[in-house]
């Protein structure tokens, strides 16, 4: 049984950082996509950023191109996600998403995509 744990959310002031990590257990982690999906109040899910399997290949949402970095430890079974000059459109509800690898990179960027998600964690900027 997958399982995905989220951590490191909080409240920070616009213009701060947050580091959050995902904690991975119950499948080989080096064979799965991991890719961080947000949802904020009101918004439908959205895609944040995604890690391909190796660590070799990443992707952004543009709003946090320049801003956020995900990376993963697959010795640790374990992916982050720093956050660097947040701004309050960035609070949401931040979930971890994990699925296999495949050919067609195009959809590592649509959140039904994946099909193991974490409870999330709660990311506050105030302004």
């Amino acid at each position: 049984q997958v399982q995905l744990v989220e951590s490191g959310g909080g409240l920070v002031q616009a213009g701060g950082s947050l580091k959050l990590s995902c904690a991975a257990s119950g499948l080989t982690f080096s064979n799965y996509v991991m890719a961080w999906l947000r949802r904020a109040p009101g918004k439908e899910r959205e895609f944040v950023a995604a890690i391909w399997w190796s660590g070799g290949g990443t992707i952004y949402e543009e709003s946090v191109k320049g801003r956020f970095t995900i990376s993963r430890d697959n010795a640790k079974n374990t992916m982050y996600l720093q956050m660097n000059s947040l701004k309050a459109e960035d609070t949401a509800v931040y979930i971890c998403a994990a699925r296999l690898r495949g050919s067609r990179s195009s959809e590592y960027v649509v959140p039904e995509a994946y099909n193991n998600w974490g409870q999330g964690t709660q990311v506050t900027v105030s302004s």
